[in-house]
């Protein structure tokens, strides 16, 4: 067999060498049947994009309602499935693809892979997501509309729902079992194919978050599905596990669910985590600073995180030796997410630093999640959290971390990698416009909660008094800021570059980055590695 060698790849590496004879497909075969990885990624971030895009229009019909007091658009019930469909589209179907679809795209490439373990079951698991998708946002067209209990789908109200709870719960089901075989996935991808030569310390740290969060993947994914599964049978097979009625108890639904919820918070933000470490060091022209540490901090946190689930719970009369240990054990989670602050601090320490759109957002994800961290804190503290509990002191706080945290690395990790992906540079003004205003914005619709929150305000109602209107204008307002910055970023960022347009990116558009994947042309070509590279001592490299 000839072997035809990419004439824009770097010679020798093997990396093309037969393209002519399983070349990309064409057409929608190419998408419907796709076992690349690449395509793949590409896929769950388009996915997870429209699935923003659904998510943010529920937010700021939210926002318009909150505008000011009084009833304008929306019914109480009505409100009350917004906010709910809100919180199960952004944390399901948004926040968690994307991440799996920067997994897709980057963790073959930074491990020397030539694909991903499981290329037909990675087809498999992103395709159930679009009838889970349909699924959970047509319960807004079932008997009764959407359900209205809140995303974390409390008991007694989950069985008093009509037919779209259990659509929703089935929904639920599906992504599950989708995140479960994706995290199978990238466990065995990065345990077995690693390039010779790269020892599991010598991984980059993305790869290292996301082996981290595959495992609590595994490990919580089942419980949710049992928590649902025990609601729907509550409502149509005779069961009182959470029913009071029946002898069952709704705050067991609560130990439940959260024993799953909190590591789930941790898998939102663990991949970004990695992001970022990949970025810092790349603009700070540095090496990451306290590589080990980082990783046993990592690997704390996801293990802590299954001791702490009942700090939601402190106002569900806990006995005060449990809340004393909820309180002391969720401050003990700080320890390691500090370390990682300390760490990428210590790494632009002196670093030749240059603020680039990926590294804007960056260190904005540093400063604006640290912020977050400082009100979990504060969350943590048993008689302050029963005064705070479901006010939107805590909404501004769980926004702080997840909007600032997990989709400000989303965006630094597209700014960073979408060259190679690509193969166009983004437009640099653009970039750093889509920042400020998103920061600047951010803060303006957030920051005010904090407030309203210390002065008493409860979440999810549709009305309030007087009192708390000024702050409430305000946050709406620079929640449609916010929205339309993101509007700006898909129509003025995104879409040139998947269309090629722009400045020919370069095979290593970053001149300080590390790692494999600068080692291939940009754009990425459709086969990579198909022999495994030879490393050189630090594995960030490919040797001859």
């Amino acid at each position: 067999m000839s072997a035809v060698l990419d004439p824009h790849g770097p010679a020798g590496h093997g990396d093309h060498a037969h393209d002519e004879h399983h070349g990309a497909p064409t057409g929608w075969r190419r998408w419907v049947f796709a076992t690349n990885h690449k395509d793949i990624g590409t896929l769950y971030l388009l996915f997870s994009l429209t699935m923003f895009m659904i998510g943010g229009i529920l937010a700021l019909m939210i926002r318009a309602e909150l505008f000011q007091p009084g009833l304008q658009f929306l019914n109480p019930e009505l409100f009350n499935q917004f906010t709910t469909m809100h919180g199960l589209i952004m944390v399901f179907g948004a926040i968690m693809p994307a991440f799996v679809g920067f997994a897709n795209w980057m963790v073959p490439l930074q491990i020397g892979a030539s694909d991903m373990a499981f290329a037909r079951m990675n087809n498999f698991s992103f395709w159930l997501l679009i009838p889970a998708a349909l699924m959970l946002v047509g319960s807004f067209f079932m008997p009764g509309g959407a359900p209205s209990t809140g995303w974390t789908l409390y008991a007694p109200l989950t069985l008093q729902m009509g037919p779209s709870m259990d659509a929703g719960i089935f929904a639920m089901h599906i992504m599950g079992a989708s995140s479960i075989m994706g995290s199978i996935n990238i466990i065995v991808t990065i345990l077995n194919m690693r390039a010779p030569g790269m020892t599991l310390m010598k991984m980059p740290m993305f790869c290292w978050t996301w082996l981290i969060t595959a495992y609590l993947l595994i490990a919580v994914m089942p419980v949710l599905a049992g928590a649902i599964t025990m609601t729907l049978t509550d409502r149509h097979f005779g069961t009182s596990f959470f029913n009071p009625a029946g002898g069952g108890d709704p705050v067991m639904y609560q130990h439940i669910f959260w024993f799953f919820g909190h590591p789930e918070v941790y898998i939102m933000i663990l991949p970004a985590f990695g992001i970022i470490s990949q970025i810092v060091p790349a603009f700070a022209r540095k090496r990451l600073f306290g590589y080990a540490s980082m990783v046993y901090a990592t690997s704390s946190i996801a293990i802590l995180s299954f001791i702490v689930w009942a700090h939601h719970m402190f106002t569900s009369g806990m006995p005060l030796t449990g809340q004393l240990f909820f309180m002391y054990a969720t401050m003990l989670i700080a320890v390691p997410t500090a370390v990682k602050i300390f760490n990428w601090i210590a790494t632009m320490w002196q670093g030749s630093m240059t603020f680039e759109t990926p590294m804007l957002f960056a260190v904005g994800f540093i400063f604006v999640f640290t912020m977050g961290g400082f009100s979990g804190l504060i969350l943590a503290v048993a008689p302050i959290d029963i005064q705070l509990h479901d006010t939107y002191y805590v909404v501004a706080h769980f926004h702080y971390v997840l909007v600032a945290g997990s989709l400000y690395a989303m965006f630094a990790g597209f700014y960073y990698w979408s060259p190679k992906w690509t193969g166009v540079m983004y437009n640099e003004t653009r970039g750093k416009i889509h920042f400020w205003w998103s920061l600047i914005s951010f803060n303006v619709t957030f920051f005010p909660m904090h407030f309203l929150g210390l002065a008493g305000m409860p979440r999810r109602y549709a009305d309030y008094p007087m009192q708390f209107a000024d702050f409430n204008a305000v946050a709406s307002v620079g929640a449609f800021f916010f929205g339309f910055a993101q509007v700006y970023f898909f129509f003025w960022i995104v879409l040139p570059v998947m269309r090629g347009k722009g400045e020919p990116a370069p095979q290593k558009p970053w001149e300080a980055a590390e790692g494999l994947e600068w080692e291939v042309p940009s754009p990425a070509p459709f086969h990579t590695f198909e022999t495994p590279p030879r490393l050189d001592a630090t594995a960030t490299r490919v040797i001859g």
